[in-house]
């Protein structure tokens, strides 16, 4: 491209944005054109419902008719049968008067309740509208301690929606705006009905007890109007908070959907996120962190057109403070025929609480975070029972959390022996090692000194591994139970001295600003569990040899800015994971001494390997050498072959 094209170009692109900046019009013509919009919409509106006045001004006025025992007469076709009050001649079926699309539907609310569940319905729609959960409260309500229990809500009036989407005549229908009708109602259940192209689509709510909600979609005489494939449900919520602290809340919060297979999938729980369906789906979560709405069908969700969507609030909307995320999902019903068709649905309005998921046998405690492969299984199998087992006896969260962390110390017994015999060991030797390190400071010697490394560790019985690998026995557990505490609805809304809710954090001041990285208030757990992370750390440090490299990094920096670095990331999460660290720590703080001062002799043990030192010397002046091992072969022709590069390189300068 030679330099006049250029010059066109850019000439020509100029020209375009002068031109586009120039024809838009002015914010006057825009908010003149929105108001003859608006004035157009409300009149024509008002012609409508006066058109619609009329209409039902001049029909006879009918009434159901009633059977001898009170109930409401059907047709053959489920449709109401009325009396012409006029002319009280023959009964007749109700004309149908359709309502126009453009005028507004104000939706009527119907209520049922249950023994846990109070459950909205919505004539505009036919739709959920609104969610209670009895036996809970938020965080806000629970803060209050005004000693009743407000109902939490998971959604309200116009934060959700499950409305059908599909193709009738060869045009597009949704119906979450449209006009139901109740055809009938009891103490559980509500009825409604939506006509459509001279047939009708009826919604029927059943509440089953307990957290279950039962959601049947009727399609009536659309047989050849409504195109089957074309059928999806269009599920829509924007979920409350429920929590103290929203941020925590959001990073939990996500959509998961189990496959035909069996196979859980979900969308990411920080990023606005949206996924197609590969294959047919069985159930679809909207979960938060401590209570989920999880929609099961009868005969699952197609993989055609079923499409999940989450997406995060903007800062400064309206729901930001509010409400936790806003998620979607489009699923395809699978319909064959709408000829006289009908779906079956299970919706689940309830804790994320692991026994009463696991009782439905659908997987539904796979979207609790307790961590994957070894480190749920420990969760599930080992830390929860025993922490279930001390709540059942009533007892205060706490107590409960110290008691597990006791028989958990007492299982990892042997573990702490191990690793503390090892400590001892590397104690002892450590002034000879410090003595290598001195021999051999420079890099070319490395192979030198890990030789003498090597015969030091084998004369006198110890191994910087003996502690290593205890070790790894521990961190499945200390993974597990981080996911644990903050997963576990056991812990929530419960407290334990100044900590009120160990689910979330525990504060001691709030600072009434905001400070990056840290919070706005000071968590006295994470304080102590960081202060005993970092005495067991200097404990530790004295058996820790100075690293004489240069360019490597010093062990024991590393070693102290992590409790440091605890301060700032515990410091929003669950007091309860911080206290369970805290008293953890604690306890193996104290077993060490225990262990120093009852159990392990520590001149005893420095003469013991002072003895094996000397045996091994001795054995080495006198008897046949002992057959090297596949090892520490390995090393003497690694040392060797060091040698003699280093010897070349002398040799060529």
């Amino acid at each position: 491209m030679d330099r006049n094209t250029v010059i066109g170009l850019t000439l020509i692109g100029a020209l375009l944005v002068v031109f586009t900046y120039m024809s838009q019009p002015s914010e006057k013509e825009i908010k003149a054109s929105k108001e003859k919009e608006q004035k157009e919409l409300a009149q024509q509106a008002k012609k409508d419902a006066d058109s619609l006045e009329k209409a039902n001004k001049d029909k006879p006025v009918l009434v159901a008719k009633k059977d001898k025992d009170g109930n409401q007469i059907k047709d053959d076709k489920g449709r109401l049968v009325y009396v012409n009050q006029k002319t009280k001649q023959d009964t007749m079926i109700a004309p149908r008067v359709k309502v126009p699309s453009n005028v507004l539907v104000k939706g009527e609310i119907i209520r049922l309740e249950s023994e846990k569940l109070i459950v909205d319905f919505s004539t505009k729609g036919g739709i959920v509208s609104a969610v209670q959960l009895k036996e809970y409260e938020s965080y806000v309500n629970f803060a209050k301690k005004d000693g009743k229990i407000t109902p939490l809500y998971l959604f309200k009036d116009g934060d959700q929606k499950n409305q059908l989407i599909f193709n009738v005549d060869g045009k597009k229908y949704a119906t979450g705006n449209k006009a139901f009708e109740v055809v009938s109602k009891t103490k559980h259940k509500v009825v409604f009905r939506h006509d459509v192209a001279d047939g009708s689509i009826e919604y029927t709510y059943t509440l089953k007890g307990g957290y279950d909600l039962g959601y049947t979609i009727a399609f009536k005489d659309l047989s050849g109007k409504v195109l089957p494939n074309s059928v999806l449900l269009d599920w829509q919520m924007e979920m409350l908070r429920s929590e103290r602290l929203l941020s925590e809340q959001r990073k939990v919060s996500t959509i998961c959907y189990e496959s035909a297979d069996g196979k859980l999938d979900w969308n990411s729980e920080v990023a606005d996120a949206y996924k197609t369906a590969e294959t047919d789906m069985k159930w679809v979560a909207y979960k938060q962190s401590y209570f989920s709405s999880i929609l099961d069908a009868d005969n699952g969700f197609k993989q055609n057109g079923t499409k999940f969507t989450s997406t995060n609030y903007k800062e400064g909307s309206p729901q930001y403070f509010t409400h936790i995320r806003k998620y979607q999902s489009k699923l395809n019903l699978g319909l064959q025929s709408v000829k006289d068709g009908q779906v079956s649905f299970s919706w689940y309005f309830g804790p994320n609480d692991y026994n009463t998921l696991a009782t439905y046998k659908k997987d539904y405690d796979d979207i609790l975070n307790l961590g994957w492969g070894v480190f749920r299984w420990i969760n599930l199998y080992a830390v929860q029972p025993v922490f279930e087992f001390f709540m059942s006896f009533g007892m205060n969260a706490g107590i409960a959390i110290l008691l597990l962390t006791i028989i958990l110390k007492l299982v990892l017994m042997p573990v702490q022996w191990k690793m503390f015999v090892s400590s001892a060991k590397m104690k002892i030797l450590k002034p000879q090692i410090d003595e290598i390190n001195a021999k051999y400071p420079k890099k070319e010697d490395a192979m030198k000194k890990q030789m003498d490394m090597m015969a030091l560790y084998r004369a006198s019985g110890a191994s910087p591994l003996a502690g290593c690998v205890p070790m790894l026995f521990q961190m499945p557990i200390l993974l597990a139970v981080f996911r644990f505490f903050p997963a576990t609805f056991t812990l929530r809304q419960r407290g334990f001295l100044w900590a009120e809710d160990l689910s979330s954090f525990d504060s001691i001041w709030d600072f009434g600003t905001y400070i990056p990285l840290y919070g706005n208030h000071i968590s006295l757990f994470t304080l102590l569990m960081a202060v005993t992370t970092l005495a067991y750390t200097h404990l530790n440090s004295s058996n820790m040899t100075q690293q004489q490299q240069p360019g490597m990094p010093n062990m024991k920096i590393i070693m102290y800015m992590f409790p440091i670095m605890m301060i700032f990331f515990f410091n929003n999460y669950s007091s309860g994971l911080s206290y369970y660290y805290f008293i953890s720590t604690l306890m193996t703080i104290i077993l060490m001494f225990v262990i120093k001062k009852f159990f392990v002799d520590e001149e005893k043990l420095k003469a013991k390997m002072a003895e094996a030192q000397t045996n091994s010397a001795n054995k080495k002046g006198g008897a046949a050498p002992k057959k090297k091992s596949s090892f520490m072969q390995r090393l003497d022709d690694l040392q060797r072959q060091q040698q003699e590069q280093a010897k070349n390189r002398t040799k060529k300068k």
